[in-house]
């Protein structure tokens, strides 16, 4: 079965819907437009919403005209802080704000779903659609969880995806188990001592010990741990001083780490927190160090990847659904849903060219109906399961 012909009837409905998102982009916890838009289109087509979940979360919830499983379907909302470089005339018109993730397109593929569902209602079961918050590192999902959301929302099976610039229009791809990669975040704060540049000696720079430090901490993965254990860490941010004629007092370090296994994430953490002591003994400073769990590993259930495959090989045809056996060292904290109800997450392949995260990233909006699909067969036939 290909894209459902009723979605792609009002697939021009589904790009001016995310272009508008698109033009306006919030960040996490602050998608106080966005989703009041989610929030009333569900409404207008007759489904049952709750809104501030969460903070800024949406779900809608639409009964099956008969009995079935209560299915969860997740889409993202949150845009990035990236001043977009696409010329587009529909691109961001919030300064250094911008939708370089492709959450604008998922949003909009689960309004097509839900659309669909409404106004034919010839499904067996329930479908509960999860607008997330605060994907992009914030911590949305945990803030829906903890504001009761399976409590109040049960699901039997829980689904979504992610576009993909890196694969095939319309190529669907799922792994089996751990498939993306746990992150914590760092912050090192270097306290020196500040002094005028052309007296360096009355100073401990920050600037230079901060240097030395990042270099030191490339060494963690490749100095303790075996290449076949898949980790990165990244420093990402330095931030230090404001004049050209002033060493400042002191400089901050920001990262991440990406692992899979709880052990190799104790060991960068203790090397981190080694490194800092030492540095700061060294140059006689003080180095302080917050380290957090920000994302889960992702870990697909067996049996839902293989699930979440049959729907996308009834959507795209069985060339275009794939079980993928390298996993992805990005993060999704779609996580910590997965750890509360069983299903799976997938990528959806799309005709850019530009990577995720980068300013100048373009979405294929000829995805937009593919990705509907996909959701709304899901409830078809999971809902039906036995």
């Amino acid at each position: 079965m290909p894209t459902l012909e009723r979605i792609e009837a009002f697939a021009d409905d589904l790009t001016a819907i995310r272009r508008d998102f698109h033009e306006h982009p919030e960040l996490g916890f602050e998608e106080v437009r966005t989703s009041s838009k989610v929030a009333e289109m569900l409404e207008s087509w007759g489904i049952e919403v709750t809104r501030g979940i969460g903070k800024t979360g949406v779900v809608g919830v639409l009964k099956g005209n008969r009995p079935g499983r209560r299915i969860g379907l997740r889409a993202d909302m949150d845009a990035l802080p990236i001043h977009e470089q696409t010329n587009l005339p529909y691109a961001s018109k919030n300064p250094g704000v911008m939708h370089a993730c492709g959450h604008d397109s998922h949003t909009t593929m689960l309004l097509g779903a839900a659309r669909y569902l409404a106004e034919a209602r010839d499904f067996a079961g329930t479908a509960v659609f999860i607008f997330q918050p605060a994907e992009e590192g914030l911590g949305g999902a945990r803030a829906m969880i903890a504001d009761g959301l399976f409590d109040r929302f049960p699901c039997d099976e829980l689904y979504g995806l992610h576009n993909s610039p890196f694969h095939d229009h319309g190529e669907f791809g799922v792994k089996k188990g751990a498939a993306m990669a746990g992150a914590s975040f760092f912050d090192i704060t270097i306290t020196g001592q500040g002094s005028h540049a052309a007296r360096p000696e009355g100073s401990k720079d920050p600037v230079v010990i901060g240097a030395g430090l990042v270099g030191e901490i490339q060494s963690i993965v490749s100095r303790n741990l075996a290449p076949t254990h898949p980790v990165v860490v990244s420093v990402t941010q330095f931030h230090a001083g404001t004049a050209y004629n002033v060493i400042p007092e002191t400089a901050v370090l920001t990262g991440t780490v990406r692992y899979f296994e709880p052990e190799d994430m104790a060991l960068v953490e203790q090397r981190l927190r080694a490194l800092c002591a030492g540095f700061a003994v060294a140059h006689d400073c003080e180095i302080t160090a917050d380290i957090r769990n920000v994302f889960d590993v992702l870990m697909n259930d067996d049996q839902r990847a293989e699930d979440l495959l049959a729907v996308a090989t009834d959507v795209v045809g069985a060339e275009h659904a794939q079980l993928k056996d390298d996993v992805v060292m990005g993060s999704e904290d779609m996580a910590d849903m997965l750890r509360v109800v069983p299903g799976a997450y997938c990528t959806l392949g799309h005709g850019g060219n530009v990577a995720l995260h980068n300013p100048g990233y373009v979405f294929d909006d000829a995805a937009l109906p593919v990705g509907a699909s996909f959701f709304a067969r899901m409830v078809e036939m999971r809902g039906a399961a036995a």
